[in-house]
């Protein structure tokens, strides 16, 4: 098996291509050996999800296109990164407030700390960012 593996989905940034990224992210991770409808697999589709919706929404007309990153490192640890051209952050809400969205990134938060993994923002050289998030790999065959 190679030391890495990787895997790149570039998508209109509009709502049609959030279930589209969910659906190529869950195949890239079945051929892996991750299989469809396990709960590490659902927890991955679930970030992706989360991800790639703030992918669309928050970039304000400003990225036309979003790309999802997949990378296997040694069969030990899974980085996914979804980066747009928009330049800014996701911000963290405070926990007081009430409303019915914005909670995307917290979500993704306590689940990437769940699984035993780590979230982290980088800017990209055309100005934008990418949402990185490093996980251990568990793969499971149903």
């Amino acid at each position: 098996m190679a030391d890495h593996r990787e895997a790149s989905i570039t998508l209109p940034s509009d709502p049609a291509s959030v279930p589209a990224a969910r659906g190529q992210v869950s195949d890239v991770l079945a051929e892996w050996g991750l299989a469809a409808g396990t709960e590490p697999a659902e927890t991955i589709r679930l970030i992706v999800s989360e991800l790639v919706t703030n992918a669309v929404q928050h970039t304000s007309g400003r990225s036309p296109f979003f790309t999802v990153e997949l990378r296997l490192e040694r069969d030990e640890r899974l980085r996914i990164g979804v980066t747009d051209s928009h330049p800014r952050w996701p911000r963290r809400l405070p926990a007081a407030v009430q409303q019915d969205n914005g909670r995307g990134m917290a979500i993704v938060r306590w689940l990437t700390a769940e699984c035993g993994g780590r979230m982290a923002v980088t800017p990209t050289e055309e100005g934008g960012k990418t949402v990185w998030i490093v996980l251990p790999w568990t793969p499971v065959r149903p």
